[in-house]
């Protein structure tokens, strides 16, 4: 298939105009939740200036094993996307539909250690910030305050996995069809840029969960 012979929505001059509609979209909204997650974010760092003990208190309850292993599912995750990426414009649907499956399956681990596993072990040990908080005494207030930002962003984070593995599963329902092309292969890219962004949210709040705090 063509460049030429792409159809188009009556809105667009042409395929590469819609196109290309399509991706400023996307990094468009990408800039929005640039905005909502840097207020979060800016927010956690702030209210740990002045809880720095108690936020560091909280930090050493978490569970860094999981949350290491989890950055690296997601950093492979972006990378065996980026090759699906490549395939298809090399013309290979069959190898882009195994790197998003991939891609999905990981996604997936991902979510299964982070709140099968994870969630479930922090609520076990009295973790979540209501009445019954496992830590108590002068560093109390700030752990409690450190796990309602852990909850909130992971929580969120979370939210956004769902959505990511969502459209990977439509791009591989698309691509099944043979829909894409080295002509045509635009939302592979839009979710690309998606599920990228989700991986760098992680990248953020990893240290702020995990690391900052945790030395001695």
């Amino acid at each position: 298939m063509s460049e030429a012979s792409l159809t188009h929505e009556f809105q667009y001059s042409s395929a590469r105009h819609q196109a290309e509609t399509a991706i400023s979209g996307m990094w468009l909204f990408l800039a929005t939740e640039v905005l909502f997650f840097g207020a979060l974010f800016l927010t956690w760092i702030y209210s740990r200036h002045w809880n720095q003990a108690g936020f560091d208190a909280g930090a050493q309850q978490t569970e860094l094993a999981i949350g290491t292993i989890n950055t690296v599912i997601l950093v492979v995750s972006s990378f065996v996307y980026s090759v699906g990426v490549a395939y298809i414009e090399a013309g290979n649907s069959r190898r882009l539909i195994q790197c998003c499956a991939i891609a999905w399956l990981l996604g997936l681990a991902f979510l299964i250690l982070k709140f099968g596993i994870e969630w479930r072990d922090d609520f076990n040990k009295h973790l979540f910030p209501e009445p019954g908080f496992a830590i108590n005494g002068p560093l109390g207030g700030g752990a409690r305050i450190f796990f309602v930002f852990y909850f909130l962003g992971t929580a969120l984070h979370g939210l956004h996995m769902v959505g990511g593995l969502a459209l990977v599963g439509w791009i591989i329902l698309r691509a099944r069809r043979g829909e894409f092309s080295p002509a045509f292969y635009t939302p592979v890219l839009v979710v690309g840029l998606y599920w990228s962004f989700v991986d760098m949210v992680w990248i953020v709040l990893y240290p702020l969960i995990y690391l900052v705090g945790r030395g001695p």
